[in-house]
């Protein structure tokens, strides 16, 4: 039996209300039909995803992983189906839009503030993934014109043949997220083996989040145990002392939490924005760029880094052309109009787009 996203619902159901009963309700079928669905997915698997008692369905370890992957499928199916609908409306409606994909990012915001002053009456909107990949697909298939994404290093992103890709950073170092009472949080800089006997959590949902990290634990020496899931869970989780987990440097503030860079930079991501050919991004870019420098500089640690660095990204002076000589300094407003040279750009930096974490 091959599971489909029917399959997936059910599961997230069960979970959710906690019995096969208030479950098979939600679901809109009947309660047999459904311990029978659940009878054979179990079969299908080889193992039990729920344990069964008086007090209702609790998931087992492995129905808790398997939840893990398969709620973001379920999301990505109802966002899939609200996008086609809303992007039906839109084109019914007429008049000029903007559909912005991108991973998670504390940019967004002011992004689209600036987008929408700089655009008045385009109709923009915004579907937010955890995969790169499926934005870029996206993007191809004409669904979104537009999409930011972050290629986490030594995970090269596959861009689609004939899109148009711009580097807005070439390397942007991931800081690591830690509860305030943390031991290495006393510290401005922190190494990787400060953390070692740390729980990690990492979203093995994310394009390339769990090989890069994988990879960067290998390169350092270290076996930290880690856990996987959303980085939502992953937030409670740091504040309390039970985890760490890498996040974005233009995380943060957080009065219950501490952001620390690693010591010598080890895990970064390339930040791109990716294009159909043709489409005038000048605008957008110009903006996406505005706000990111904003962004890193209320980060104050990020700030800080960026000083110590020598950044352009540390000054307010911003390019007035994104394809201009200042954009370039910044490692900015480089267009790459074929698959080929896309892919070889991808292949010599950070590789595939990943979400915000635990801040």
């Amino acid at each position: 039996m091959e599971l489909e996203v029917r399959h997936l619902r059910a599961l997230c159901a069960i979970a959710d209300t906690g019995s096969l009963h208030r479950a098979a309700r939600r679901l809109g079928v009947s309660q047999p039909s459904l311990t029978t669905q659940l009878r054979r997915i179990e079969n299908s698997l080889g193992a039990e995803l729920f344990s069964r008692g008086r007090t209702g369905c609790r998931p087992t370890l492995l129905g808790h992983a398997v939840l893990s992957r398969a709620r973001p499928l379920v999301d990505g199916m109802r966002a899939l189906v609200t996008d086609v609908k809303a992007e039906a409306e839109a084109a019914r409606a007429g008049g000029p839009r903007l559909r912005i994909g991108c991973t998670a990012s504390r940019v967004i915001g002011g992004w689209l503030r600036r987008l929408r002053i700089r655009m008045p009456g385009t109709d923009i909107s915004l579907r937010v993934d955890v995969s790169a990949h499926a934005l870029l697909r996206a993007v191809e298939a004409g669904r979104l014109d537009v999409a930011f994404v972050h290629e986490v290093e030594g995970c090269p992103l596959y861009v689609p043949d004939g899109l148009v890709q711009r580097v807005l950073v070439d390397r942007e170092p991931q800081f690591v997220s830690m509860a305030r009472d943390h031991p290495a949080a006393a510290l401005p800089v922190v190494d990787l083996s400060d953390l070692a006997a740390d729980r990690w959590m990492v979203d093995p949902t994310v394009d390339g989040e769990w090989d890069g990290l994988r990879r960067v634990f290998g390169a350092a020496g270290v076996e930290p145990t880690v856990l996987h899931g959303d980085y939502l869970t992953a937030a409670s989780l740091v504040v309390l002392g039970e985890a760490v987990a890498p996040c974005q440097p233009t995380s943060g503030p957080r009065d219950d939490m501490a952001i620390r860079p690693l010591r010598d930079d080890p895990l970064a991501v390339r930040l791109l924005l990716v294009s159909r050919p043709g489409a005038d991004m000048a605008a957008v870019y110009g903006e996406l760029e505005d706000a990111y420098r904003e962004a890193a500089r209320q980060a104050d640690g990020y700030h800080q880094w960026l000083l110590r660095n020598r950044s352009p990204l540390a000054h307010s002076s911003l390019s007035a052309d994104p394809a201009g000589p200042d954009a370039a300094r910044s490692g900015a407003g480089s267009d790459r109009h074929t698959a080929s040279s896309a892919q070889s750009e991808a292949g010599s930096g950070p590789g595939c787009g990943r979400a915000e974490s635990a801040s």
